[in-house]
């Protein structure tokens, strides 16, 4: 087995609503209380992570991972507008620390999905106010906790409502949209205050493409706030990428995709201390269709082809557009199989170092997640972490592939 370098980020990834549970000020709360909502299952105690963070903590470090991606949750900071909790920002100054006592890099993210339920009664994610708004908790994080960090992710898969594209159409065609879906808009209006023919924007509804600038014109105010109170920190943005590939390396639609999904947002990028890279699976472009995946290709439990060569892919199409240094924030695989997950860690690893061989900038790899979780509308029945939790008794189990990954770090 090859070791990364001494230095290299090796570790894993959860996000504040996947893992905390009761966070009772997000919009997701909200939405999953409602009577036809699109969750298979709420959130609820999640796997307690808010209050298990400790003994989570101590299972990485014991594995032999230096890093952990988690993410800070607005909802808990601002629970109310301009009303800052200064409890919580003291939980999250105590995960910091535990951190550091286990000698593992924290990795912050500022936005994980997630929102406060005011900001969307406010207009959320298509609504000018908002940029102002991220910005202003940004800072007050910072300003409390910048000192315990080094690395700050703003927003993740910041184009993830961009890809929604075919969901975006519907939406907005003349296409009819059934009497079960009308429902759920109407009631979601209603439960943040909103007037019935107006649409909650959250962060995973569909994009306009102004909403999407709008996006990215958040990262980049909050990551220069946020610089500017503390110059030390590495700020960067995630975006979530497949290994789009085609017949031929003029395929028109491949081009298109890769416009949309990663090249349009260089503009935005050219201050950022390196770009976080989020990858599960390829997507395969015909000349003419996209081409669904043979009988004979494994698939995973999330319906993504097994296929971690993905990750180093997309890693050298990045590298060739953009000099920032490369974070892999998120790439893991869905299976009750841990045996499947060794081998997708083996092979994601051996093609990012091949790609550290060949001279790119990779500074970490982050799997998801480090524990099995709330998988947003699939619930807790898709498992990706490399600890198992008994979500009876929140007892943790750890499984083979959490030390597989371990033994590739070189502390």
């Amino acid at each position: 087995m090859n070791k990364f370098e001494k230095g290299f980020l090796l570790g894993a990834a959860t996000s504040a609503h996947q893992v905390e549970g009761n966070n009772i000020h997000s919009d997701l709360w909200v939405i999953e209380q409602l009577p036809n909502n699109q969750f298979d299952e709420p959130s609820l105690d999640a796997v307690d992570h808010y209050h298990r963070y400790e003994e989570d903590i101590t299972l990485l470090a014991k594995a032999g991972l230096n890093a952990y991606r988690f993410s800070i949750e607005w909802a808990r900071i601002e629970p109310e507008q301009g009303k800052f909790d200064e409890l919580e920002i003291e939980h999250y100054r105590k995960v910091l620390a535990y951190c550091h006592e286990k000698n593992i890099t924290p990795i912050v993210t500022m936005h994980h999905i997630s929102s406060p339920e005011w900001l969307i009664t406010t207009g959320g994610w298509e609504e000018e106010s908002t940029v102002e708004y991220f910005k202003n908790y940004c800072i007050y994080v910072v300003e409390h906790l910048g000192d315990q960090m080094e690395y700050i992710c703003t927003i993740n898969c910041a184009n993830v409502g961009a890809q929604m594209c075919s969901e975006a159409l519907e939406l907005q065609s003349n296409i009819p949209i059934s009497a079960e879906r009308q429902l759920l808009m109407t009631e979601t209006a209603k439960a943040f205050g909103l007037a019935e023919e107006n649409r909650a924007n959250i962060f995973l509804s569909p994009r306009t493409e102004e909403g999407d600038r709008l996006i990215m014109r958040a990262h980049e105010a909050a990551r220069d706030a946020m610089k500017a109170v503390c110059p030390h920190l590495k700020v960067g943005v995630t975006l979530s990428l497949l290994d789009i590939q085609a017949e031929t390396d003029n395929n028109v639609e491949a081009i298109a995709e890769w416009e949309k999904d990663f090249k349009h947002y260089l503009p935005f990028l050219q201050k950022d201390d390196f770009i976080g890279i989020q990858n599960y699976t390829r997507k395969f472009i015909g000349d003419k269709n996209s081409m669904s995946a043979s009988e004979e290709i494994e698939l995973t439990e999330q319906g993504y082809e097994f296929y971690p060569e993905a990750l180093s892919n997309v890693i050298r199409k990045v590298a060739e557009e953009i000099s920032l240094s490369i974070i892999v924030t998120e790439n893991g695989v869905c299976t009750k199989d841990d045996t499947r997950r060794v081998e997708f860690i083996q092979r994601a690893v051996a093609g990012v170092q091949a790609c550290i061989a060949d001279g790119i900038p990779v500074k970490g790899y982050m799997y998801w997640s480090l524990l099995d979780n709330y998988e947003w509308y699939k619930g807790f029945v898709k498992k990706y972490g490399l600890i198992g939790v008994d979500r009876i008794t929140q007892n943790r189990m750890p499984k083979p592939s959490l030390y597989v990954l371990g033994d590739y770090c070189n502390k």
